[in-house]
């Protein structure tokens, strides 16, 4: 007798991590149900190539549906009865979270409560387990410990999308103690590819380099250089989220690197991939960055300030390294290259 094929629900499919999680639950036997956003815009260009292979194309489908509306929510799980969820549907920018706060909001702390209360409403306790995705935004504003923040740092985020986090992190605990919900909350530090969006300042970064090299007249425009983060590759942390949902005991768990970098260096690592040096003149606003040609290619543009800036962030991923035996294995330099080879090439 073999066993029955599990069924995996994603939320947020049609995101970066939505389109790595999606093959590597493929990959695994898994059938796969992505919860897909109706909108006039096609926006599946991460997981169109699923539908291309005739083996994954047959256990992969889309139900239209929104985690901030719990009748759809309701309609799907009740429709496939998931054995895992993963919760990765969010507005998820930062500086838009400022812009807009109540969409923040509804993506996603109520989109996790109206997660958490649907399954448990269809009496799916016993069968289904949720992975929450948090984030690192939640410890904004501590002071950092020298070995990162862990499982156990204070929270206090310093944006709505930070808040909205704390939200649906903390509603997990309360549904996981109160109702013995297997629930686990992801607090995933930064992570990229070439699909992250391209509103996002890694992305932004590659596609500049890539530009600069065909345009004489492109000039990159960013924000704070000095800020920190904790870059990783999406493809390990969804190899994270698994193991995550999956441990015997639901549980919270860090996963990061376990260095943090400055953004500067992630825009001088951009432009060594692409072949170019670049140097730096001025200060503060006035800074710029120049190419050994001394094309001014890099320039400073306050509007891309946080309203509240995060300075550092770095993550101490020790108790998934005990308790899941999982680390970042692709290193900052090889996923640099690969976002600007793929600027590049495309």
């Amino acid at each position: 007798m073999t066993n029955k094929q599990k069924v995996a629900l994603i939320t947020g499919v049609t995101g970066q991590d939505g389109s790595y999680l999606a093959e590597l639950l493929l990959s695994e036997g898994h059938k796969v149900v992505g919860l897909r956003k109706r909108s006039s815009t096609v926006n599946t260009e991460r997981i169109d190539h699923l539908y291309q292979d005739p083996q994954l194309a047959s256990d992969f489908s889309l139900e239209y549906g929104d985690v901030s509306d719990m009748t759809s929510l309701m309609r799907v799980i009740a429709k496939h009865e998931p054995d895992e969820v993963y919760n990765l549907a969010a507005q998820s920018h930062v500086k838009i979270s400022f812009e807009n706060p109540s969409h923040t909001l509804d993506s996603i702390g109520h989109g996790s409560l109206f997660i958490y209360e649907t399954v448990k409403s269809l009496g799916l306790i016993e069968k289904t387990r949720i992975y929450q995705a948090s984030t690192s935004e939640l410890f904004g504003g501590v002071n950092m410990p020298p070995k990162g923040y862990d499982e156990t740092s204070r929270m206090v985020p310093m944006s709505p999308y930070g808040a909205a986090k704390q939200y649906g992190y903390t509603l997990a605990r309360i549904y996981r103690d109160a109702y013995g919900m297997h629930i686990s909350n992801g607090i995933l530090f930064n992570h990229e590819s070439p699909r992250r969006g391209k509103n996002f300042v890694t992305r932004k970064v590659a596609i500049g380099v890539a530009k600069i090299r065909e345009d004489k007249n492109h000039c990159l425009y960013l924000g704070n250089l000095e800020a920190e983060r904790d870059w990783g590759h999406a493809k390990d942390y969804v190899k994270g989220m698994t193991r995550i949902l999956r441990a015997t005991q639901p549980d919270d768990f860090v996963l990061a690197t376990g260095k943090s970098v400055k953004i500067r260096h992630f825009v001088e690592q951009a432009f060594k991939a692409s072949g170019e040096e670049i140097r730096w003149e001025g200060s503060k606003e006035d800074e710029v960055g120049i190419l050994a040609s001394g094309r001014v290619a890099v320039r400073i543009d306050p509007r891309y300030y946080r309203p509240l800036e995060v300075d550092r962030l770095k993550g101490n991923p020790e108790k998934a390294r005990k308790i899941l035996d999982w680390k970042a294995e692709i290193s900052f330099e090889d996923l640099v290259k690969e976002m600007v080879e793929a600027e590049l090439g495309s």
